[in-house]
């Protein structure tokens, strides 16, 4: 599967050049593993996009410092606003409460489109087996003009954290506190006996996505 998977990295960077190819990632776990592989193993640096929603856990943005220093990543941070009350002024408080969808497009899926516009490729850390809605992601798709690269896609759960913890990588220490998927604080909780990794996100809605990889077309 490693193999398989380097493969897949290798050969992308073999015909894109660094400058056209940009990571996302949240710090999770899969993303940690997709960094070390791509600027560690290959020793690649594309830029990394990160999407500040204003509304993460503290020790997310300090795990991405952390993780910024240890590799010294080209880290771009992204946030449609510069700061949660200039947000809150134009839409008010608690805006996921009432309107979940314009919460996730205007903080998150609108600014990465922007974002991702100067790239060919960009890869991500999604796998099969962590929601319904990726049960049959491809390791190759297409959104727009961008080619989307799916490396990790036929990873588990444990494989991921055999390889986090077989070469120390560092990772968000939400996870030690019983946090499978981590995505905004007030959005997040700890799952309940489900064998899903982001049954976590967004509790009490049948709901998996945020909506950048559903709305990004």
């Amino acid at each position: 599967m490693l193999n398989r998977t380097t493969d897949v990295l290798a050969a992308t960077f073999d015909k894109y050049s660094v400058g056209e190819i940009t990571l996302t990632t949240t710090f999770q776990a899969s993303g940690m593993m997709l960094i070390d592989l791509i600027y560690r193993h290959l020793a690649k640096r594309p830029d990394v996009l990160f999407v500040d929603t204003l509304y993460h856990f503290p020790e997310t943005l300090e795990h991405a410092e952390r993780v910024r220093q240890h590799y010294d990543l080209s880290l771009r941070t992204i946030r449609a606003y510069p700061d949660r009350q200039a947000f809150e002024r134009e839409y008010g408080q608690r805006l996921w409460e009432r309107d979940l969808d314009t919460f996730y497009q205007v903080l998150k899926v609108r600014p990465l489109e922007k974002a991702l516009a100067p790239y060919q490729v960009w890869l991500n850390a999604r796998r099969r087996d962590q929601a319904p809605t990726r049960e049959s992601i491809p390791t190759y798709e297409h959104t727009g003009d961008l080619l989307k690269v799916n490396p990790l896609a036929g990873w588990t759960h444990e494989q991921v954290w055999g390889y986090i913890l077989q070469n120390d990588i560092p990772y968000n220490p939400l996870h030690d506190r019983g946090y499978s998927s981590i995505g905004e604080q007030p959005l997040t909780s700890t799952p309940c006996a489900s064998d899903r990794e982001r049954a976590g996100r967004w509790p009490g809605q049948n709901r998996w996505e945020c909506g950048i990889h559903t709305k990004i077309r």
